[in-house]
C-alpha cells in the first residue's frame, strides 16, 4: 500500500474504559513511535480505539484524542453496546481496506506490548499472515481462574474446536486474513475459533502477562461461563451427539430395570423400593431438561442466524487515512 513499509492498525475495543484509556494511549503512542522509527511499519500506522456502546466518557475522550492527534489516533464509535467479540470484528473489518495489517488487544493492555515488536517481525521478515499472542504462564491468576481456563482450552480441543492454548484476542492478522475472515458471516462470534480456520501461514509470540492497572474487568465468573459456553456451542454439536450418547446408555439401562422388575415380579417380590422409584424419576426428569435446553440452544442459535441481522452498526468513524484511499 506504501511501498516496503505497511500500514499497521492497532485495533483496541473500549467498554466503559475512561480510567485507563489516556495511559493505554500513550503507551500505544510510545510503541507505534517506536516501531516507525525502527523503519518496522508505515508512518501512516495508527491506534484505533472501538467504543463498544461505553456509558462513561470513553468516547468523548477518544474523539479528542483523535482531534489532537489524527496522525496517530482514530476512532470507531457503535451504534450501541455489541459485545466485545462483534466490537473487535467492526473494528478490524472497518479498517482492513486502508492498511495492510492488524494487531488486536485489550484497552486495558494487560497483554504485553513489547510482544507487538516480535509480531511486527514474523509478518516483515516471514511471511505470517497471523500472529497469535500466547501467554506463556498463568502465575498472576488465581488457582480457580487457571484451573477454569485450563479446563476451558481442554473442553474445546476435547468438543472438537481448534484453538490456540492460553491465547485470547492478541493477534496480529493481515489483509489476506481479515479478507477471508470478512467472508465468515456468522451472527454468534467466537473468534478464537474462527481465526484458527482460516488456516494461512501463522505463528505464535509469547508474553507475560501482567496485572490490570486500573478499573474492573469486563469478564467477571458469569461473563467467562457464558463465554465459554458461547465458544461451545459455537464451534461445536458434539454437546447434542453426547445427548444422544447419554440416551442409548439410558436405554439400555432400562432394560436391565426392566429384566430386574420381571425377576422381582415372578419371585413374589413385586413392591420396589419407592427411593429408587423416586431417584429415577428425579434423573430422568432432569437430564430430559437438560437435554432440552441444549437443543434449545441449537434452535436459538440457527434462529438468530437465519434473521442474517448485522453483526454491528457503526454511528461514527473518526480517521484520516478513510479520505485518501
Amino acid at each position: 500500500m506504501t511501498g516496503d513499509l505497511p500500514v499497521l492498525y492497532l485495533v483496541i475495543p473500549c467498554y466503559n474504559e475512561e480510567e485507563i484509556l489516556l495511559d493505554s494511549a500513550q503507551k500505544l503512542k510510545v510503541k507505534l513511535k517506536e516501531l516507525q522509527e525502527a523503519k518496522k511499519i508505515s508512518s501512516r500506522s495508527k491506534i484505533c480505539f472501538v467504543n463498544d456502546g461505553s456509558r462513561d466518557k470513553t468516547w468523548s475522550m477518544i474523539k479528542e484524542l483523535s482531534s489532537q492527534e489524527p496522525e496517530i489516533y482514530s476512532g470507531i464509535c457503535l451504534a450501541h453496546n455489541q459485545g466485545h467479540q462483534n466490537a473487535l470484528t467492526a473494528g478490524l473489518l472497518t479498517v482492513k481496506d486502508i492498511c495492510d495489517v492488524t494487531i488486536s488487544l485489550d484497552a486495558d493492555l494487560q497483554d504485553d506490548i513489547n510482544a507487538i515488536d516480535a509480531m511486527v517481525d514474523k509478518y516483515n521478515n516471514e511471511g505470517c499472515n497471523i500472529v497469535y499472542g500466547v501467554r506463556n504462564n498463568r502465575d498472576s491468576d488465581t488457582f480457580f481462574k487457571r484451573f477454569t481456563a485450563e479446563l476451558f482450552y481442554k473442553l474445546m480441543s476435547f468438543m472438537g474446536a481448534k484453538i490456540i492454548f492460553n491465547h485470547a484476542d492478541f493477534r496480529l492478522m493481515d489483509r489476506s486474513a481479515l479478507d477471508i475472515f470478512a467472508q465468515y458471516q456468522e451472527v454468534n462470534l467466537f473468534l478464537r475459533g474462527i481465526v484458527p480456520m482460516i488456516g494461512l501461514k501463522n505463528d505464535c509470540v509469547y508474553y507475560e502477562r501482567k496485572e490490570r492497572l486500573a478499573g474492573e474487568s469486563k469478564y467477571p465468573l458469569p461473563k467467562m461461563l457464558a463465554f465459554a459456553w458461547q465458544g461451545i456451542t459455537s464451534m461445536s454439536t458434539k454437546p447434542i451427539r453426547f445427548i444422544s450418547a447419554i440416551g442409548v446408555i439410558i436405554a439400555m439401562f432400562s432394560i436391565v430395570i426392566l429384566l430386574y422388575s420381571l425377576v422381582s415380579h415372578y419371585s413374589g417380590n413385586t413392591i420396589v423400593g419407592w427411593t429408587s422409584i423416586m431417584a429415577s424419576v428425579w434423573f430422568i426428569g432432569g437430564l430430559n431438561i437438560f437435554a432440552i435446553g441444549v437443543i434449545g440452544e441449537y434452535i436459538g442459535k440457527i434462529y438468530l442466524e437465519s434473521k442474517h441481522r448485522p453483526r454491528f452498526a457503526i454511528s461514527e468513524f473518526i480517521d484520516q487515512n478513510k479520505d485518501c484511499e
